[in-house]
């Protein structure tokens, strides 16, 4: 493609509003413009790179049987009100009514959408298992859409689905998704982990998110510094072996403690130190209010908390509802005294605890010496508290490490969760209605477009990886006036696709420090630079990511692009 044909606009400042790398770098590099806040349009260049991920994608689903189609982005609210998810899915569902005031929703996720389908096309056990996936525009109202293509309003998505009439054929098509999104990943060249996760609003159990390093990214992962494991630090379980300290119980006392509501300011304020606190917070669990314990140095895990229950919604009870319930404010609230009718867990840590310190349900006083079982009753000692560096690793093997990382692909394995609720059955073997085990996979496909970026770039611009460049090479002659470097630019540019690269010719009258700038900025593999040496028919070969630089024959240029490049 000839460069004065596209549209390519180069920006020299870094837009304010951008954030991160990744962001700053599509805009100047051209590849994405932003309509509106988490909307953008992807321009030729971007365009290009995000065929090249669907078709990685396209391929690694077809290795693993799954087969595309392509699902409406409006949907009717009846099918969401049929699974349940209508009103539990949250404001980031984006709802409209069309012109008969009916009810519908653009596209979050397809799993109400295929599971009627499948629902409505396949009775029998005999057409089980069956995949199906698309790449599709999705829409979510994030509150606060940030860093561009990562958390966006509208992006590009491959979601696919399967479907059972066993556990051990879930399994299995499960693995061979985990394989393919591995394989994805490691061809795109970037440096990720599959981490035990949560599955969230989507519903079901055992799940893996994969994740791209990166310290822009909003999740933490938790993992082992000898082996593979990891996992969402929401989902990484503790196993600690606490020990109780040697020293003698002694008699609890209620001490004053004015303007002192922190764990932090009460541990300054008594002199004692924070693993020595009990930290006491009051839940709403699908509307029962639950008091939580953990130790003071620790934090409530409310992941755990939710599956503890197997609640649908866990949040933190008001000030004002804390003071109807306990009697006392949020900053006074302890164990002690509380009301018979109050379930209380506590973290496996809060057993061990001697002479600890604990809130006293009164405005400005706490107990000091405390102590389980003498002192208060617990419902449930269970691990509610999130993982810390330095602790063990669950799988026994090294300790606990945190990473940054950004979510690039998720997988479910859903169970009956959807087509018990919409009645997507089949005739087993028996003649019996069963209902069908569903799984679920996405992958962010705009999101891995600039978690690429965020992995590939330097001071200079974007260094992308063969596997998804836009082009393979950037030819560029440094005088497009002189004659003799024009003629040998354009019979380089038509030798070059005759032997199946993709070239971007950068055929503008400008100057050559603008066209280097941009050539940098865009970041394609490999550069031709056309020069002075035209008439000797030898041109200068620079490689994007290694800075390296040689002059080459050009009867020797395919053959040394060959070498660097992947067609």
């Amino acid at each position: 493609m000839k460069q004065s044909m596209t549209l390519i606009p180069t920006l020299r400042e870094v837009p304010s509003d951008a954030e991160v790398k990744s962001h700053q770098l599509l805009l100047r590099a051209g590849f994405i413009r932003q309509n509106a806040s988490g909307i953008y349009s992807f321009l030729p260049l971007g365009k290009r790179v995000l065929k090249k991920v669907e078709d990685i994608v396209r391929e690694e689903m077809e290795n693993a049987g799954a087969v595309e189609l392509l699902m409406p982005a409006m949907q009717a609210a009846e099918l969401w009100q049929e699974s349940g998810r209508w009103y539990s899915y949250g404001p980031e569902l984006m709802r409209m009514r069309d012109r008969h005031n009916r009810e519908f929703a653009l596209g979050a996720t397809h799993e109400e959408v295929i599971t009627t389908i499948v629902r409505d096309e396949v009775k029998s056990y005999k057409k089980l298992p069956l995949t199906l996936y698309q790449i599709q525009t999705k829409f979510r109202d994030e509150k606060r859409p940030r860093f561009g293509l990562l958390r966006g309003r509208e992006f590009l998505m491959k979601d696919a689905y399967s479907f059972h009439s066993s556990q051990e054929s879930l399994d299995d098509v499960y693995e061979k998704m985990f394989t393919a999104y591995s394989n994805i990943f490691t061809r795109l060249g970037l440096n990720f982990r599959a981490v035990i996760a949560d599955s969230g609003a989507m519903g079901g159990k055992d799940t893996h998110e994969f994740m791209v390093l990166s310290e822009i990214g909003e999740d933490t992962i938790a993992y082992s510094s000898d082996s593979s494991y990891a996992a969402n630090i929401e989902m990484a379980p503790v196993v600690a072996n606490y020990e109780k300290s040697g020293e003698a119980e002694i008699e609890m006392e209620k001490v004053s403690t004015p303007d002192q509501k922190t764990i932090e300011d009460v541990s300054g304020f008594l002199n004692v130190t924070s693993s020595k606190m009990i930290k006491t917070l009051c839940f709403k669990v699908d509307e029962k209010f639950v008091v939580v314990l953990v130790r003071g140095d620790h934090e409530i895990n409310d992941v755990k908390l939710k599956n503890l229950y197997q609640a649908s919604v866990v949040e933190l009870a008001t000030p004002e509802e804390v003071k109807v319930q306990m009697g006392c404010s949020i900053g006074s609230l302890g164990p002690i005294g509380l009301p018979q009718s109050v379930e209380v867990v506590a973290d496996h840590a809060v057993e061990y605890l001697v002479n600890a310190v604990s809130g006293a349900n009164e405005e400005g006083y706490h107990y000091t010496n405390v102590n389980p079982v003498r002192d208060f009753s617990v419902n449930q000692y269970t691990d509610l508290r999130f993982i810390q560096e330095g602790d063990l690793s669950p799988d026994g093997q090294g300790v606990i490490r945190f990473a940054k990382g950004i979510e690039v692909g998720h997988v479910f394995k859903l169970g009956t969760r959807y087509s018990e609720a919409m009645g997507a059955t089949y005739l087993d073997e028996n003649g019996r209605t069963q209902p069908m085990i569903m799984g679920c996979y996405g992958i962010g496909v705009s999101r891995v477009m600039a978690a690429v970026v965020e992995q590939f770039h330097d001071e200079s611009g974007i260094v992308w990886p063969n596997a998804v460049t836009p082009y393979d090479v950037h030819v560029i002659p440094v005088n497009a006036k002189n004659a003799e470097q024009a003629a040998l630019s354009e019979e380089i540019y038509s030798e070059l696709k005759r032997n199946g690269f993709a070239v971007l010719f950068d055929d503008r009258q400008e100057r050559p420090g603008v066209k280097f700038a941009d050539a940098d900025l865009i970041g394609l593999p490999v550069r031709v630079t056309v020069g002075k040496k035209a008439e000797e028919k030898v041109v200068e070969v620079k490689w994007r990511k290694t800075g390296e630089m040689e002059e080459v024959s050009v009867d020797n240029l395919i053959q040394t692009l060959r070498r660097s490049v992947v067609q």
